[in-house]
């Protein structure tokens, strides 16, 4: 089964925020650093400062080896009252042979504090629970994140242990079993 390429839409219709995927030629150019020319959804300080520097790299290159990544990988978070990107959430690629997919999410640091983090959250494990491939729903979180660890906390994520990660230093592994995600609460 496909990944649909459409705004990925919160299961309550009554929530306006969505995820849009990156267009590849928006994706390639953030990548590059040459947001010169882009739209202002797409070259908003936010998303073209360090904070997101190394993921468009890194997603970039990665659509470049594996084009089938690519509805799966980071979107925008779209919050249509204000008709502007206010941070980037997806996976980090699809399914690997387990089932598992790998969540990441950001919000940019002056709308923090709203529930977008939360809102794309509940998008992504939505996404993961209609899709047959997935099984598993990891998020690697650094010890120091008190939010994010915070946020994931009311889902029934459960600790695996840890890994280092070369780009985020030490990281806390969560998993949800898709078939928990159905019954857990956030």
């Amino acid at each position: 089964m496909t990944i649909s390429t459409q705004p990925w839409h919160h299961p309550d219709p009554g929530t306006a925020v969505h995820l849009d995927m990156v267009p590849d030629q928006v994706l390639h150019a953030l990548g590059s650093g040459d947001s010169a020319g882009l739209e202002p959804i797409y070259a908003n300080p936010f998303l073209t400062g360090p904070e997101c520097d190394w993921l468009w790299r890194h997603r970039s290159a990665q659509v470049s080896d594996s084009p089938g990544d690519a509805p799966w990988i980071t979107r925008l978070i779209i919050d249509p009252h204000l008709d502007a990107a206010v941070g980037v959430a997806g996976f980090h690629g699809p399914p690997d042979a387990n089932g598992m997919v790998e969540v990441g999410y950001r919000v940019d640091p002056a709308l923090r504090r709203r529930g977008y983090a939360r809102k794309a959250l509940e998008i992504l494990l939505d996404v993961a629970r209609t899709h047959p491939d997935v099984r598993t729903v990891r998020a690697t979180i650094s010890p120091d994140n008190v939010a994010s660890r915070a946020l994931i906390d009311g889902y029934g994520f459960v600790e695996r242990g840890e890994q280092w990660d070369d780009e985020d230093g030490l990281e806390i592994i969560y998993e949800l079993s898709v078939a928990e995600a159905d019954t857990a609460q956030g």
